[in-house]
């Protein structure tokens, strides 16, 4: 069996909207390899995330990644000194401009800063307005409801499933692990197919010395799978900005090894031909090895 690589594009902000995503458009182009673009679709508050700077592991993760040569000075301080752009509201041609040249488009968040530090602790009807704007900005944009989303942060809860649900959503992309499953969080499972990030991403690995970066590509090489398909997540502003070299010698290697790029949503009509074979598993937090705090996982 042929190995299947997917990938998914996390759009944060404002700066990586307008200059990570046609980059990484133009070389997925190239390579002939689809993408899911997901965007952050409301305010850019990235500078309010420095208050995670309290969270194990997260000042070590920023020192590593070079975070403000990633980002830049503007981004980090969108929010705080300086006002929130409205990314959607910005950045609509280039959205629009992704979509009409083939790619899958889909919801990251309306505030990529809100739903990351807080979405844990919000009420139903806070993760449900959170979302209804997310997607009330992508109709504005797009002229069509979303079919996919993936949670910033991979963070993911009972009421954000719900929403999920009530949104008749394709499929869904908030956690980490192994192949396709149905959700089941206490005692309720809920009908949106979840389709994990099976790799680590870039800024798990950069900067660390076991990682430097010529052995970064090799480590994705043999990482991947044949008895599943592989699912890689990225960022506009890492491998669409600060680290797109590193991500082109990616997609070469992976080209030159015959990797078979497939489209997320069509990994998910295949999953979904035949839904009662997809497994149901419970839905859990769990440590990322290279990632501050916890994210969304399925207990295998």
């Amino acid at each position: 069996m042929p190995i299947r690589l997917a990938l998914k594009v996390d759009v944060d902000t404002d700066r990586g909207t307008r200059i990570g995503v046609p980059n990484l458009a133009a070389d997925c182009r190239e390579f002939g390899a689809p993408a899911c673009f997901l965007f952050s679709l409301g305010p850019d508050q990235t500078g309010r995330a420095i208050t995670r700077v309290f969270r194990p592991g997260f000042f070590g993760k920023v020192s590593r990644t070079n975070v403000v040569g990633l980002y830049g000075i503007r981004t980090l301080l969108n929010g705080t000194l300086l006002p929130a752009p409205h990314i959607g509201r910005r950045n609509a041609g280039v959205m629009r401009a992704v979509r009409d040249a083939g790619f899958e488009v889909g919801i990251h968040s309306h505030n990529h800063y809100r739903w990351q530090d807080y979405v844990q602790r919000m009420p139903l009807e806070a993760v449900r307005a959170e979302f209804a704007a997310a997607r009330a900005e992508f109709r504005r944009i797009f002229g069509s409801e979303a079919l996919t989303a993936g949670a910033a942060g991979w963070q993911s809860n009972e009421r954000s499933r719900e929403v999920y649900d009530e949104a008749n959503l394709l499929y869904a992309s908030d956690t980490r692990g192994g192949p396709a499953f149905f959700p089941r969080i206490g005692e309720r499972v809920f009908r949106t197919l979840e389709i994990p990030s099976t790799l680590p991403t870039f800024d798990e690995l950069m900067g660390r010395p076991e990682f430097p970066d010529g052995r970064i590509v090799p480590h994705f090489l043999g990482l991947l799978r044949d008895d599943i398909p592989n699912v890689f997540t990225l960022h506009a502003e890492i491998e669409g900005m600060g680290r797109r070299a590193l991500f082109r010698e990616l997609l070469a290697a992976c080209r030159k090894a015959g990797v078979e790029f497939i489209r997320m949503d069509a990994l998910a009509r295949e999953n979904l031909r035949d839904p009662g074979a997809v497994p149901v598993c419970d839905q859990v937090q769990a440590e990322i090895d290279g990632r501050s705090g916890l994210v969304a996982a399925a207990a295998r």
